[in-house]
């Protein structure tokens, strides 16, 4: 028997679970485990993107394989495949937003604003007129009830966990929403596959954002906001100049590679992004050091959560302690890489407390050895 635990209560087969397939190996395999469920099982495709559009290459169409992959899976398994072009909304809340975001001088998660808008808005939406009982996905994050209701918690896997991403669930959508795979490490996800003869059981993983598949976030930009493209000064803390920089959208708070500024005592990194006046603020990685930061939209995942707890601002980053009080989160000890549009997301040990957008950062006034 295949793993898989929907919690669809009683008599699964008088139950329906629409799953959104992207036409990957994950998704995939969870249309495979609603479909032994015995539950009537819906597989729903959003097309989101003219990926040929979006990296300016004619002949490119990776989204229309993806589509087709999906469908495959779906005939393999016996079950129904509804396409719906969701690109228009997907351009407005996500690829419009990224742009925007860069032209801020911030750093944008558009996946977290993906699963926010048309993955599970408008899934939900879909899933509710074809009178689903579940909507089911392959990210990798466990759904479990506790005393009450549904929590979010981490993957089994660490490597796999995505949990970052799903901060911004409600508790609503929570209680609709199953993740199967959460339980499930990926080698067991691609031999489930394999023993069902999906034509995906080795297709690669996608490694860049949907929409810029080859990671060229920069050139991307500058097509949707020309304006981006503006160089400006390279100054240090002091506002001194030390060179220019052709265009803030090729950077981001942290980073190293790229100022070539040279002749200095130690690395400088990028510490501020100032697009008003085009200047990229650099210094030594001692600057970059933050014990406070000021959160906005917070969602809050069963309740909101006061005092101690672990918080991630960055999707590879571990969780670290710190402390939430009102809308502040303070670190323990100071962090780096604390980038303002980015999200800092927040734990009780696994479980997924919630977590906001990082609007601005306070600097450590003493801070680790570089």
């Amino acid at each position: 028997m295949i793993e898989g635990d929907f919690q669809l209560g009683a008599d699964p087969a008088r139950r329906r679970i629409v799953v959104a397939m992207s036409g990957g190996v994950d998704s995939s395999v969870v249309a495979a485990l609603a479909h032994a469920t015995g539950a009537e099982t819906i597989g729903v495709t959003l097309q989101l993107y003219d990926h040929g559009e979006a990296v300016g290459r004619a002949g490119s169409c990776c989204a229309g394989r993806d589509i087709r992959d999906a469908r495959a899976v779906c005939d393999r398994l016996g079950i129904a495949h509804y396409v719906f072009d969701h690109e228009s909304s997907f351009r407005e809340q996500v690829i419009d937003d990224f742009a925007d975001e860069y032209l801020a001088g911030r750093t944008p998660i558009p996946c977290v604003k993906c699963n926010m808008g048309p993955k599970f808005t408008d899934l939900f939406g879909l899933a509710r007129e074809l009178g689903a009982d579940a909507l089911a996905t392959g990210h990798y994050v466990r759904r479990i009830q506790g005393a009450d209701g549904p929590e979010l918690h981490r993957a089994i896997d660490p490597a796999r966990d995505q949990s970052y991403f799903l901060f911004a669930t409600t508790t609503a959508q929570l209680d609709f929403l199953r993740f199967p795979l959460g339980a499930l490490p990926k080698a067991r996800v691609r031999e489930i596959a394999a023993d069902l003869g999906l034509g995906v059981a080795a297709k690669p993983d996608s490694q860049d954002i949907c929409f810029v598949p080859d990671g060229d976030y920069a050139t991307l930009v500058k097509k949707l906001r020309p304006e981006a493209d503006a160089s400006g000064d390279i100054v240090d803390e002091a506002g001194r100049k030390l060179g220019e920089h052709r265009g803030l959208i090729h950077f981001t708070v942290g980073q190293r590679r790229g100022i070539e500024i040279g002749g200095q005592a130690e690395p400088l990194y990028v510490v501020r992004l100032e697009p008003e006046s085009r200047r990229l603020v650099v210094g030594p990685k001692t600057a970059l050091a933050v014990r406070a930061a000021r959160l906005t939209d917070i969602n809050w995942i069963g309740g909101r959560a006061t005092g101690a707890v672990t918080a991630k601002v960055r999707s590879l980053a571990k969780p670290v302690p710190a402390r939430i009080q009102g809308d502040d989160l303070m670190f323990d000890a100071p962090e780096y890489g604390v980038a303002p549009g980015q999200a800092a997301v927040l734990y009780a040990g696994e479980r997924v407390l919630g977590g906001g957008w990082i609007a601005e950062t306070e600097r450590a006034t003493t801070a680790l050895a570089a």
